[in-house]
């Protein structure tokens, strides 16, 4: 097998993306709304465990209060922006979704995510790395997400991300509240920080 090595900056149309996004099923990619394109490598254990966990979590809550669909990260959602982004957990709520035709469910949801959750990983805890996890959050917000955490599990700090309002930062919280996007579901961290 040969490797395919994708310089940094490498731009590609929104066809061509959804083109490589469709032949190339086993690679995570994005495309910024300037039109790069951005791979990401398979995450590690502790992260994978960390995913599951927040899929899991939310999950629940979902099937409990049929509120809405929630996603994984193997989801693209074409933003307004023209961006096409990949949360590590996404959520919808249930008129959203049920407003797009049987295509757009089936492709790229042409439509941004009340809530996503951005997890780092170890890779990126490069300084590089976590500020364009941190733009990559803003950019959600920009196009409509009402609630956004971004999970840093070596340090234990969460950023939260809301409309209107300065980024908050958390030191070590045992819990996140869902707030009035995901209403009486709260994330217990501690299988995450564990």
């Amino acid at each position: 097998m040969t490797a395919i090595i994708i310089p940094n900056g490498f731009k590609v149309t929104s066809t061509q993306f959804d083109e490589l996004a469709e032949s190339n099923t086993d690679v995570r990619m994005e495309l910024t709304a300037q039109g790069e394109l951005i791979t990401m490598p398979p995450t590690g254990g502790s992260a994978g465990k960390c995913n599951f966990n927040l899929y899991l979590d939310l999950g629940f809550w979902n099937r409990s209060t049929g509120l809405g669909v929630a996603f994984d990260s193997s989801t693209i959602f074409i933003l307004p922006n023209g961006a096409r982004r990949s949360p590590d957990v996404a959520w919808v709520r249930l008129e959203t979704w049920q407003s797009l035709t049987p295509e757009e469910q089936d492709g790229f949801p042409p439509l941004v995510p009340d809530f996503v959750i951005e997890l780092v990983s170890p890779s990126d805890l490069k300084k590089q790395n976590y500020k364009d996890l941190q733009g990559k959050m803003l950019e959600y917000l920009e196009n409509g997400v009402r609630l956004g955490w971004l999970i840093e599990p070596k340090t234990r700090k969460v950023e939260i991300y809301r409309q209107g309002q300065a980024v908050e930062i958390l030191q070590n919280p045992k819990s996140l509240s869902g707030e009035d996007v995901l209403p009486s579901f709260v994330l217990n961290l501690d299988l995450i920080w564990s």
